[in-house]
């Protein structure tokens, strides 16, 4: 038997590319129905109008992700009260691509679409770890003299090497802390100007979050407080 949990477990790898934070915390899974060896899970988003492109990327992801958990044959995903609903809903059950799915509207954006938001996510999340590790007593230069392995163990340090792996990026021991998002060392005398960018990128991520958040509560009337999901 497909236990619920695992598959919540599973879409909660899947992220909204925008805001890197997962679609189960950020309560876009509206819904999970499990039938024998099938899944069918029910996504809902802020607004009506959410960039179609973001939407696509996350409820590919959301069936690929239903389809990885032992036991799952078949994973359905429906995107609710979207004005491309029937479109992505169709693409998504077809196994199209976004190009396939919106023929003539598309051309081959969603790839350099992901690999820009992994781009702000890494660097966002840098800024939280380096923030972190000020925090603790290190000044910027000592973070310019930093190597990975000097990372004590943390899940702020987990997920910024997370996100430094997806793009492809050096996570080796030796390999320096600081760097940008070609995987190039931010000097010391940059160290200071590194972190200012950071932050700021750390800041309107977080910022479009939250309004995310507060639009799909007024939207679904959801409790204003994180409860458990569904």
């Amino acid at each position: 038997m497909i236990e619920r949990e695992k598959v919540l477990d599973a879409l909660s790898g899947v992220r909204d590319p925008e805001l890197d934070e997962p679609i189960t915390d950020l309560r876009f899974v509206a819904g999970v129905e499990i039938s024998g060896d099938e899944v069918e899970v029910r996504l809902r988003l802020p607004t009506y109008f959410c960039a179609p492109n973001f939407a696509y990327l996350m409820a590919a992801d959301a069936k690929a992700a239903a389809l990885s958990v032992p036991g799952v044959r078949e994973a359905r995903v429906r995107l609710e009260d979207h004005f491309t609903s029937e479109e992505i809903n169709a693409g998504i059950a077809r196994n199209s691509d976004f190009e396939e799915t919106f023929t003539g509207l598309a051309d081959g954006e969603l790839d350099e679409l992901r690999e820009l938001f992994r781009r702000k996510a890494f660097v966002a999340r840098g800024e939280r770890l380096f923030r972190e590790l000020m925090r603790e007593g290190h000044s910027p230069e000592d973070l310019a003299a930093l190597r990975v392995g000097d990372l004590p163990e943390s899940e702020t340090a987990q997920k910024y090497l997370e996100r430094r792996a997806e793009l492809g990026l050096d996570v080796s021991p030796e390999s320096p802390l600081v760097v940008d998002p070609e995987g190039n060392r931010v000097p010391e005398e940059a160290v200071v100007a590194h972190l200012r960018f950071a932050r700021m990128t750390r800041v309107s991520i977080e910022g479009n979050a939250s309004l995310c958040r507060g639009l799909l509560r007024t939207r679904y009337g959801l409790a204003g407080k994180e409860e458990a999901l569904l």
